[in-house]
């Protein structure tokens, strides 16, 4: 009886060596793999190393990252060092770069609060330009670029800044000394830009020979203007 089973089952046993290794032949355990660190990669280095390693990589999503340049490896899943069957799906996400942040709108603002609001919104304020405006003098009338636009922080932008409605005439300030001249447009509420000279056969060296803006122009208080000076010919 003993006899009997023993060969059966020795029978069996072999008949299932011979159908796991001939017939139906399979590893009896899985083989498995570390998964590898591809943090920090970009997508198709990441790619390849994985695939090198026997894995497979799943669905690839996008997020935004501050430090991480666009295209490489923010996250992996299962994470590095984690054995897994081989041929396991990889999910990954990939950067693309860093958050751009909307232009604020700062137009009706004073200038000194709308820097303020720039920079609390991530970017710098660059140059302040003014510009003739219905606008008090002082106020952003609006920015480049314009508010709505999106930028990479700390990207900077341009304010314009309003230096008042052009309600003053502009003097004539031709045949008038250069202290004269600033004289004049002190009282008018005007300012002396830069004065540069010409040489003039015809003109009292000294005076004022050309202006800009030009008289009876319409400027706003406090606007810049240049003047020529005659200088006589050596």
């Amino acid at each position: 009886m003993w006899l009997w089973a023993g060969g059966l089952l020795g029978a069996f046993l072999v008949g299932y060596v011979i159908a796991a290794t001939v017939l139906f032949p399979a590893p009896i355990f899985a083989r498995t793999a570390a998964v590898p660190r591809v943090i920090g990669m970009p997508q198709e280095r990441a790619e390849a190393t994985l695939t090198g390693a026997g894995l497979q990589v799943a669905a690839v999503t996008t997020e935004p990252h501050a430090s991480i340049e666009r295209g490489s490896v923010i996250w992996q899943d299962p994470p590095e060092g984690i054995a897994v069957p081989q041929g396991q799906a990889v999910s990954l996400v990939v950067s693309s770069g860093p958050q751009r942040i909307p232009v604020p709108d700062v137009s009706g603002y004073d200038v000194s609060l709308a820097k303020q609001l720039v920079a609390a919104a991530g970017l710098r304020t660059g140059s302040v330009e003014s510009t003739q405006a219905p606008a008090p003098a002082g106020v952003v009338i609006n920015s480049r670029p314009p508010a709505g636009g999106t930028l990479l922080p700390g990207t900077e932008i341009t304010l314009v800044v309003s230096v008042g409605a052009p309600t003053i005439s502009v003097p004539d300030l031709r045949g008038l000394t250069r202290d004269v001249a600033d004289s004049v447009l002190q009282q008018a509420g005007l300012g002396l830009g830069t004065a540069m000279q010409r040489t003039s056969i015809d003109r009292t060296p000294g005076t004022v020979i050309g202006q800009s803006p030009a008289p009876g122009t319409l400027s706003a208080p406090g606007t810049s203007v240049n003047i020529t000076i005659a200088r006589r010919r050596n």
